[in-house]
């Protein structure tokens, strides 16, 4: 084995996840260093080891995709080493390596996974491995940036099991908060992460996701002379090679050998190209690439093959042949030869570097009317490519000439490209010639750069001594006086490089002999600089050959000068898709009080009835009624602790919806999140009929919402369901009462209404919550009939480029609102005393003064010992306490600690975890059982104990006395640390910017300019006077600002300048808008227990606390030398959502919307009477990976927002969030917009308005069996079969047969679900998207019909069978509601007429309706079509 195939052996690599590389453009890739120090813990020490030998330790390191569960990359393993175990010291493993590698994947769920390996030997001699678990490092953050970790003495937490954990189904992001992961206590690993630029230099030697050590030699690199190689990487010498007379040989014949590929490429079942066509060869390329056994150096030169046969004869541009049609074998002609030069100048003096050489194949569908393909290629004919043969050439570093002959290899051995390639001929091929041949060689003449160079490409040579003849028949000579043929100039051109070019870039359409130029092709892939190119060389060769080409579009030849008159220029900007209209806030769910009959009902149904703390009915109040809003009277309430309840008591069916008999849930759940809590999703609730006076089924009728029980059975005892929230003093922080007191007064709670059997929304409704506001009283409750509003937004359509290029000619397209009914919900706020009343002597509530001074009491060092982990302790004196109660990392070193039992060391060692604690119970037991078994032996075992006791204790003193000498001089910087440190509480909402100043002072006598830094990019300092004086005028801050204040140094990094014990006001601005909302599958209600008759459900909802942010912010003056440091502590609060969007979208693709804002002027917050009229908008979105812009349209003209959102697998459900401003400096947000993208498996239908179209689906079973049945949104339009509940077989494959007979024209979608009908989950869900069409309509009639109630009227119309035969006939219509027939069928002879009776419904109101009546045949097609209009007047 060589060493170019022993490297390319050992460097295989697994690649990323086929969503990374489909969807993700190319990216730059970014460089890391990692090193490796030590592995220290306890957890080295494994029992499963002691009976081995040679036990050593091991690093290895993976690369994990998170988000889809792959590992992918090269596993790098590192030097064994043994474990090392001092007195006084944990045990350790000391590594010292260094890894690099480098990645273009920079998404936050890359992770690089850290396993810490054990090998030794068992008695028998066998080697064994164990893993002793393993940590994860995230290379990215959130925002795409390089990750630099410096753990110093805290160490990478390392995890139980192995890293083939992640693979699990139930380890989501964020990883490191999953409960399934626990950390090895006392066990960590010493590493440094950080970005490393230089080793860009050497990108293109090692791969991407390959990690290698500094000491490991990479072909092209040069060896250093100590230390690291890839510190400062140096790059061997380059050397330039020339490939010419190359030509491929395959055997018995070429004409031979593509007949039998076409042949199998024929036959091959799976071929769907085809359709019937023949097929035929375009044409053959050769890939011709430097490989270092790790990567191509460069990409791979393409360049084009031809038979020789043809170049003999002069046929450049016929690169196909008939296909089938007999051959006879022939010796001449039968190689593929290349006309040109290459040159390789990559090459390096190496035994590593080798020249790969693929033989790729293009095919095409033969479309003429004799199966032949056009003479060129055409841009539009089907063709694909396949791998046919490949070689690697590893030439002697000090050969400088000769002729080379290679075997050319195939079939499923791996190869540099990682393609798959055509097999080697098998013993069982159809023809007996192929069965006895080789696999073909390649031979070539190669010579280095150092001899003499033939003719500059191009001029015109009367020698062409450096070519050799490609046939017996050499080309004409041209004569000197006449231009060169093309054929002498492709013979006599030098290659330099060629592009990856694909079929479109190849393919050249035929000119005739007029000057007009060429036409770009429409997908833009040649470069505009290579027009002139092409110009030029269809002036030279008017047949267009694709050949030519390899000169004429290399890189060298299009990256040249590039005037700025080729530059195209953008027009102005004009939507493509059409706008929806915003409705603006909160109109989608209007609220309006009951009426006194329905109050009554709702009484009388048994809800329960709340009491407040003195066992009083609550006040209830009225939705109408204004609420006066004091804030200062609820901050001065006594009752602090808020119940919240909400109860949901009925759904009100909407009489003015059509289709609300046939969609109308049985059972309904709710979803929604309320404040911080976690978000609920309901139990199902049977909506049981509250209406006993059974009234037509067009009026609207109340339903009692019951909780089903565990059994399937009503809990009719207590109907309604009640959920409660307790807000007290224990749940908030310090400071955020008020904030969820103007939660309460300016929020809208957004509640989606869900069919509880299919899974598909019912809708949304909308409650504002400022009724709940106490203002003073004991408790409130209010009563609320929201409308359940359902959006439906067409599809994207098409506009017409006249309608584009007219002057505001973009019309919003309305958004169809469908009131699906009403729910009766009660809200209350019942007030508690707080229990907790000695808390606010102990923590006062934050300041609200945006000035923050050292000088506040919010800094300074306030007592208590070194090692005391409480920033605030009371007063200046602290209790002494043992060392070893206060410091865990001391604990567990001291052995004298490990065998205390006292409930001391049981309760307070919190890091202790009960399987310590259960094997320390456990040891103990045993020897006091022993120490019972004889009074000699206890006497023995107390003398010994005593004695080990004693050496213990001086040990652990000794231990105590060299720990404190080492943590001193830290605990003491830490200290004075903490005396120039301010902390100061900011509370924030997403997309509102934060404004404070920080006093910042000059303690010294000299003058200094300071940095200003900050870990965080959300925090910022204002340097723009004008913004500052924006946050200064909204917030009334009187201090003194200054133009021009600070210096941006090359970084950005702002500095300012101090004297002498001077003062300044530093501007911060505190402003995220980045949420982490991970996507989510759709899941189904929850379930209820229920225990002795009482439910679960009445309990209080606990809280999901959010997680604080620290910010650290440093003042450092020149030498390092910190002034002071500011700690920012972020308490994230909830945001206002004004308008809540829903979209529904393929699986995998890119949604694509434009959104029409509100006029301006009716955003609430929009300044009245603002010069110089309609100001700017400006939007940001809370995920980064959406764009989002609006664009000023001009003057007087709409506003629009556009959105491209990338969906994901279905049945995800994206959520992210909009915010809209008015001001350039985004303040605060005017309107804050809620979007859910749910991504579904798309089915497209394209059908006639009534006549049944037919289809299926095909359904994949799961692990389990299940129940299931499909269920769709439009059952009038869209049929299934089974139409009940069916068997889904595990691991099985079932069809589901759709019927589809659309009442109106249009595209509009359809939901299709399929439901586990037993535990109400989501199997699977399409959205089956319907073209449908209006069919001619034959015959037209007119009829006059009175308004209002009454009895309808019958009309007659006739039908001839237009037919000789007896026909059966069917009818339908597209208003079943207002039409109905006498007979849905009927059967007639050839010839004879039938008479139809219809029946007209009466209508409400007066208007004009248009009547569809379709007449289909036995197989449910239109054969025609009737109008009647109906005037109701």
């Amino acid at each position: 084995m060589g060493e170019w195939q022993r490297i390319f052996v050992q460097n295989l690599t697994v690649p990323p996840h086929n969503q990374r590389r489909r969807h993700s453009p190319p990216r730059d890739s970014t460089a890391f260093q990692f090193i490796l120090k030590s592995v220290e813990g306890d957890a080295l020490k494994l029992r499963a080891l002691d009976e081995m030998s040679d036990v050593e330790f091991q690093l290895r390191l993976s690369f994990f995709d998170v988000t889809y569960h792959h590992f992918f990359g090269k596993t790098w393993r590192s030097a064994t080493k043994p474990l090392k175990a001092g007195l006084g010291h944990p045990p350790a493993v000391v590594f010292h390596e260094t890894v690099y590698f480098h990645t273009s994947l920079d998404y936050p769920s890359i992770i690089l996974v850290v396993e810490v390996v054990a090998t030794a030997r068992r008695r028998d001699g066998t080697p064994q491995e164990m893993s002793c678990g393993f940590g994860i490092v995230h290379l990215f953050n959130s925002r795409s940036e390089p990750t630099n970790l410096n753990l110093k003495d805290k160490g990478l937490s390392l995890y139980h099991g192995t890293p083939r954990a992640l693979l699990h189904p139930l380890l989501q992001e964020p990883i490191e908060m999953n409960k399934n992961l626990m950390v090895i206590d006392s066990c960590h690993l010493q590493c440094s992460l950080q970005p490393h630029p230089p080793l860009e230099t050497v990108y293109h030697l090692l791969p991407e996701n390959t990690p290698v050590s500094s000491l490991q030699r990479i072909p092209g690199m040069l060896a250093a002379h100590e230390g690291d190689l890839f510190q400062k990487p140096r790059l061997m010498k380059t050397v330039t090679w020339y490939l010419e007379k190359l030509s491929i040989h395959l055997y018995p014949s070429l004409e031979r050998f593509e007949e039998e590929l076409l042949d199998l490429l024929m036959s091959d079942q799976g071929n769907s190209m085809l359709d019937g066509n023949t097929l035929a060869v375009q044409e053959r390329r050769l890939h011709i690439g430097v490989h270092n056994g790790f990567c191509f150096v460069q990409p791979p030169q393409v360049v084009v093959v031809v038979p020789e046969a043809e170049v003999a004869r002069g046929r450049t541009g016929s690169l196909q042949r008939k296909q089938g049609a007999g051959v006879r074998p022939s010796s001449e002609g039968q190689a593929l030869v290349l006309r040109s030069r290459i040159h390789l100048t990559e090459m390096v003096h190496h035994p590593a570097f080798g020249v790969v050489l693929l033989l790729e194949y293009v095919f095409s569908v033969a479309s003429g009317p004799d199966g032949k393909t056009p003479s060129v290629t055409s841009l539009t004919t089907p063709a694909y490519m396949h791998s046919i043969r490949w070689a690697v050439w590893n030439p002697s570093p000090d050969a400088t000439s000769s002729n080379v002959v290679l075997p050319l290899q195939g079939g499923v051995q791996h190869n540099p490209s990682h393609v798959l390639v055509y097999k080697t001929p098998p013993a069982t091929m159809s023809s007996e010639e192929v069965k006895q041949v080789e696999s073909g060689t390649v031979q070539f003449h190669f010579s280095t750069g150092s001899e003499e160079q033939p003719a500059v490409a191009g001029k015109p040579s009367s020698s062409t001594k450096g070519e050799a003849p490609l046939s017996k028949n050499p080309p004409p000579t041209p004569s000197p006086k006449s231009p060169p043929s093309p054929q002498v100039l492709v013979s006599t051109q030098d290659y330099s490089r060629g592009p990856g070019l694909s079929i479109s870039q190849l393919s050249v359409p035929p000119v005739s002999c007029s000057s007009k130029t060429p036409s770009q092709p429409s997908g833009g892939a040649l470069p505009s600089q290579s027009s002139e190119a092409l110009r030029q060389l269809q002036e030279d060769n008017p047949r267009g050959a694709i050949t030519h080409l390899e000169s004429n579009l290399s890189y060298s030849s299009l990256a040249q000068e590039s005037p700025t008159a080729d530059q195209l220029q953008e027009l102005p900007f004009t939507p493509v898709h059409v706008p929806i209209m915003a409705l603006g806030p909160h109109s989608e769910s209007p609220s309006t009080g009951l009426t006194r009959a329905a109050l009554a009902r709702l009484r009388a149904s048994g809800f329960p009835q709340l009491l407040d703390c003195n066992k009083e009915p609550v006040q209830i109040v009225d939705p109408v009624d204004p609420v006066n809003f004091i804030p200062q009277r609820e901050e001065a309430d006594l009752l602090q602790n808020n119940e919240i309840i909400l109860q949901f008591l009925a759904f009100t069916r909407a009489a003015e919806d059509r289709t609300a008999l046939e969609t109308w849930p049985k059972t309904i759940y709710f979803t929604f999140q309320f404040y911080r809590f976690p978000p609920v999703t309901t139990p199902r609730l049977q909506l049981v009929n509250a209406d006993t006076s059974k009234a037509a089924p067009f009026i609207s009728s109340s339903h009692i919402l019951v909780q089903i029980k565990e059994d399937g059975t009503l809990n009719l005892g207590s109907p309604g369901f009640q959920l409660k929230y307790m807000v007290d003093p224990g749940f908030l922080k310090p400071g955020e009462q008020r904030w969820f007191i103007r939660y309460l007064a300016e929020h809208t709670l957004q509640i989606d209404a869900w069919d509880g059997d299919s899974l598909l929304l019912v809708g949304s409704a909308a409650v504002k919550l400022k009724h709940l506001l106490r203002q003073g009283r004991t408790a409130v409750q209010v009563h609320h009939e929201l409308e359940v509003i359902t959006m439906e937004y067409k599809q994207d359509t098409t506009m017409m480029s006249g309608e584009i290029l007219k002057h505001g000619g973009v019309k919003p397209i309305g958004v169809h609102a469908v009131v699906r009914g009403r729910l009766h919900l009660s809200l209350a706020n019942i007030g508690h005393l707080c229990e907790q009343r000695q808390r606010k002597s102990i923590s006062l509530p934050p300041s609200r003064s945006r000035i923050i001074s050292s000088h506040d009491g919010n800094s300074g060092f306030h007592g208590g010992s070194l090692l005391s982990s409480n920033a605030y302790s009371v007063g200046n004196v602290c209790q002494a306490q043992k060392l070893a109660d206060v410091d865990s990392e001391l604990a567990a070193m001291l052995f004298s600690r490990l065998r205390e039992v006292s409930a001391t060391f049981q309760h307070s060692s919190r890091e202790a975890s009960v399987t310590r604690r259960r094997k320390l119970e456990r040891m103990l037991s045993v020897r006091r059982r022993e120490s019972q078994e004889g009074d000699a032996a206890k006497k023995a075992s107390l003398i010994t104990g005593r004695h080990e006791d004693r050496i213990q204790h001086s040990r652990d003193l000794q231990i105590i006395e060299a720990y404190r000498e080492r943590i001193k001089a830290e605990s003491i910087a830490s200290m004075l640390s903490q005396a120039i440190t301010t902390r100061h509480t900011l509370y924030a909402t997403f997309g509102t910017a934060e404004f404070f100043e920080f006093a910042l002072k000059n303690p010294y006598n000299v003058q200094h300019t300071v940095t200003i830094e900050t870990d965080n990019p959300e925090l910022s300092v204002i340097v723009d006077a004008r913004e500052w004086r924006h946050f200064k005028k909204l917030t009334q801050t009187t201090t003194p600002l200054e133009e021009d204040m600070f210096h941006l140094q090359d970084d950005l990094t702002p500095q300012v300048y101090l004297r002498p014990r001077e003062t300044v006001h530093i501007p911060f601005k505190y402003q995220a808008f980045s949420l982490e909302h991970a996507a989510t599958m759709q899941q189904g209600p929850t379930e209820l227990m229920f225990s002795k008759g009482k439910e679960d459900s009445a309990a209080p909802w606990k809280s999901c606390g959010i997680q604080t942010k620290h910010i650290r912010v440093s003042f450092t003056a020149s030498g390092g030398k910190l002034l002071a440091i500011l700690s920012v502590n972020v308490e994230s609060q909830p945001h206002v959502v004004d308008q809540t969007f829903r979209f529904y979208h393929p699986e995998l693709t890119f949604l694509k919307k434009s959104i029409r804002l509100p006029p301006w002027h009716t955003l609430p917050g929009a300044p009245v009477g603002m010069p110089g009229g309609e100001p700017e908008m400006f939007v940001r979105c809370s995920d980064p990976n959406i764009v989002c812009e609006t664009k000023k349209m001009g003057p007087g003209e709409p506003q629009d927002v556009f959105l491209k959102v990338a969906g994901g697998p279905s049945p995800q459900i994206k959520r992210f969030f909009l915010s809209i401003y008015t001001d350039p400096w985004l303040a605060a947000p005017t309107q804050i917009w809620q979007f859910y993208l749910h991504s579904l498996q798309r089915v497209d239908v394209s059908c006639i308005t009534g006549q049944l179209t037919r289809l299926s689906l095909v359904l994949r079973g799961t692990q389990a069996i299940r129940k299931v049945k499909a269920y769709t949104s439009h059952p009038h339009e869209l049929t299934v079969d089974p139409e009940g509940i069916f068997i889904l077989p595990a691991n099985g494959v079932q069809d589901l047969h759709l019927g589809v007979r659309p009442q109106s024209a249009g595209s509009r979608f359809v939901y299709l679900n399929l439901v586990d009908v037993e535990y109400h989950q989501l199997v699977s869900s399409w959205l089956v998207c319907l073209s449908c069409r209006q069919p001619l309509v034959s015959k037209a009639f007119e009829i006059v019909l009175p308004p209002g109630g009454g009895k309808g009227s019958n009309k007659r119309i006739t039908y001839a069978n237009p037919y000789p035969s007896r026909r059966v006939y069917f009818l339908h219509t597209n208003r079943p509601d207002l039409l109905q027939f006498k007979e849905d069928s009927f059967e007639i002879g050839g010839g004879e007429t039938y008479t139809i009776g219809l029946r007209f419904a009466p209508s409400q109101s007066a208007g004009e309706e248009e009547i569809l009546i379709y007449i289909n045949d036995h197989e449910d097609k239109n054969e025609e079509t009737f109008c009647v209009k109906v005037t109701y007047q």
